[in-house]
């Protein structure tokens, strides 16, 4: 049974066929476009289920195709796919709205093991309503909000939040929320946390109820 559209986005085609082929044996329907402009046009008409968006694409590059999602209220779960670990926090930034990044070169089999976990982050419950403080969660519906104001979320930044929210004042260490969130903590650094955690932070303000435990990790707890 099909698990749904993935759009990947690569200019190289020897890549691309090899993401496809795993992706492909994992169930899942895929589409490639090569360039940042024709994979705007593929999200509007196709609906994926995720895009796989490599950052150095020509002309109109990756992080400028999530910019734009974002900013017309896609919030289709993306991964991207950059050739530097040191890009990786601003891949992350804020203002992008990543739901997780690959580094080249990759395992294909890892590839599409982080798509199958950002798109188990991204479907919840039936019904949930979380709430710590003024923040709070309704899981079935995706959604999530600061006091009366809606707030948009990743499914990687609702992911975390709502396991912590799930389990307030207990303590994980980073390991422990890689493990939980992203499903894979052998193969990402405890960095990635702390990023969706700042992002968290920003968008919540001082209603975030997110409490760093200093050398230990972070907690859920009202304010």
């Amino acid at each position: 049974m099909e698990r749904g559209l993935v759009l990947v986005v690569e200019d190289e085609p020897a890549i691309a066929e090899l993401v496809a082929l795993y992706l492909r044996r994992d169930g899942f329907g895929v589409h490639l476009e090569s360039s940042g402009d024709a994979a705007l046009a593929a999200v509007r008409t196709l609906s994926p289920v995720a895009v796989v968006l490599d950052v150095g694409l020509p002309v109109l590059n990756g992080i400028e195709v999530c910019r734009a999602m974002r900013a017309a209220g896609d919030w289709t779960p993306v991964l991207f796919v950059t050739a530097r670990d040191d890009e990786v926090d601003r891949l992350l930034g804020l203002e992008l709205g990543a739901d997780d990044y690959i580094t080249k070169p990759f395992s294909p089999r890892e590839l599409a093991l982080r798509v199958r976990t950002v798109l188990r982050r991204s479907s919840g419950p039936v019904s949930d309503v979380l709430q710590v403080g003024s923040v709070r969660l309704d899981v079935g519906e995706r959604r999530a909000f600061a006091g009366s104001d809606e707030v948009s979320l990743t499914s990687t930044e609702f992911g975390l939040l709502s396991y912590l929210m799930k389990n307030p004042r207990q303590v994980f260490s980073r390991e422990q929320l890689l493990s939980a969130v992203w499903g894979y903590s052998s193969m990402a650094g405890t960095r990635t946390v702390d990023v969706h955690i700042a992002q968290l932070r920003a968008k919540f303000g001082t209603l975030s109820p997110i409490r760093t435990v200093r050398g230990v990790g972070y907690s859920a707890d009202a304010p």
